[in-house]
């Protein structure tokens, strides 16, 4: 019995939902790594990195192989680097979005003369106030 294709896509992005997998995707998008170069720019234990890795390949989402002594990781497909790039995309939208509306409450906030304050659930008087 196949599983729903909402319900594959969200074990695809429940993947993707530690740092550590993410950087190591990051890395990856520069072509094959060993594991060693890995460690060496994550700081984690060998072991949790390898635990990543595990979670990774099983996803689908890296292939391994073995170059000599070396065990190397790669993309699997490069669709990953471009998930990894609609990502960033998607967070620089929602965080300027988010600093604009900041930015936007923070000008509204600002009483200008004649005006009610805020309702924003402030009481008390403003500084200046009747003077």
């Amino acid at each position: 019995m196949s599983v729903p294709l909402y319900q594959a896509k969200a074990e695809l992005f429940r993947t993707l939902g530690h740092p550590v997998r993410i950087r190591v995707l990051e890395l990856l998008q520069d072509g094959p790594k060993p594991v060693r170069d890995l460690l060496a720019v994550i700081d984690v234990e060998a072991s949790n990195l390898s635990q990543q890795l595990a979670v990774l390949r099983r996803a689908g989402m890296v292939a391994s192989h073995r170059d000599g002594p070396l065990v190397m990781y790669s993309l699997s497909t490069p669709d990953v680097a471009d998930l990894l790039a609609a990502g960033r995309r998607i967070l620089g939208a929602v965080l300027t979005d988010r600093d604009a509306l900041l930015d936007e409450l923070r000008a509204d906030s600002v009483p200008t003369a004649g005006s009610a304050p805020a309702a924003s659930g402030e009481t008390g008087s403003r500084p200046g106030a009747g003077r």
